[in-house]
């Protein structure tokens, strides 16, 4: 008689608030992991785009040029470049070393929402209030966008690429795919405005939040929903979802001024990770650990799944 396996350790959930981060750059509006996790990115009101170090909350960076709030940001695989995109219609490439702009790409016809590199950070993308999705490549000195994506009937809130996929999410109530190789479009109508898509991280779905205040996981090939996650308030501000970096638990901003945290398969609420008494305006998960970064007004939390040892000198 073989006897049955132990269970499986339940995940562990980003619930102790290891350190808040006092980022003096007004309201953050987003805050980002960079590849590996050992940083993060906030984008300020005040124009500003600042480096900190995740474990110590220090500042190593300050990047000055955009001529409005920044919106969103994004690292590349190497460290060496960072992408960020502003109201103030511009995408900015950035030499993280040096703090210089590389480049400021222009074209947009209003401010742009949300901005990310491929894979080998050779191509930016950035989606604006204006409707479209803009490719640049990073290497050229050319001036104009590779290639504009203008299938949305509204502004393009959220994007993320994978591989050779893009996932575009627009006001019009739409979550686009577009296999790049391929030179296919997949649609799939929410009907609500979305605010933030994402892939999980197996590349099999796809994840949606909208102002309806709900989240939802889609197979990915078929379109089929295969979970819809609820509870959380999400029906005036542009705020983050997210899976966690084992693909377990679904995890969304709220207006009410939590996180809450789903588990993927149950649909059940596992955690509501009380951040403050404001909006929850931005999240990311870290790639590899169970450790989650949230922004409220002009602070970041970062959350882990112990508290730290602090009789342990860093």
């Amino acid at each position: 008689m073989a006897f049955p396996l132990p269970k499986p350790e339940a995940p562990q959930l980003p619930q102790h608030l290891l350190r808040t981060v006092d980022c003096q750059q007004g309201a953050v509006r987003a805050v980002r992991f960079n590849a590996d996790g050992q940083y993060l990115l906030s984008c300020g009101s005040d124009k500003s785009l600042k480096l900190w170090s995740v474990s110590r909350g220090t500042p190593l960076k300050t990047y000055s040029g955009h001529g409005y709030e920044v919106l969103d940001a994004d690292g590349s695989y190497d460290n060496s470049q960072i992408c960020s995109c502003s109201s103030d219609k511009t995408v900015i490439l950035w030499d993280v070393a040096t703090g210089q702009v590389s480049r400021k790409l222009r074209g947009h016809a209003g401010k742009v929402n949300c901005v990310q590199f491929n894979e080998e950070a050779t191509v930016i993308l950035s989606g604006s209030i204006d409707g479209t999705v803009r490719c640049w490549d990073t290497r050229s000195r050319r001036f104009e966008p590779i290639q504009v994506l203008d299938e949305a009937r509204d502004g393009i809130s959220s994007l993320k690429v994978m591989q050779h996929e893009l996932l575009t999410g627009s006001v019009d109530g739409r979550v686009r795919r577009y296999d790049l190789r391929m030179g296919q479009l997949h649609v799939d109508f929410i009907s609500s405005p979305i605010t933030c898509v994402c892939f999980s991280r197996d590349g099999q779905c796809t994840l949606s939040s909208s102002l309806d205040s709900a989240v939802r996981l889609l197979d990915k090939s078929t379109g089929e929903m295969l979970g819809e996650y609820t509870g959380h308030k999400m029906k005036g501000y542009k705020l983050d979802c997210c899976l966690s970096s084992k693909d377990t638990h679904v995890l969304s901003c709220s207006e009410d001024g939590h996180v809450y945290c789903w588990d993927l398969v149950e649909g059940s609420l596992s955690l509501k990770l009380p951040v403050g008494k404001a909006v929850v305006q931005s999240l990311a998960f870290h790639p590899s650990e169970t450790c989650l970064l949230t922004a409220m007004e002009g602070r970041v939390q970062v959350w882990g799944a112990e508290p730290e040892d602090t009789s342990v000198a860093s």
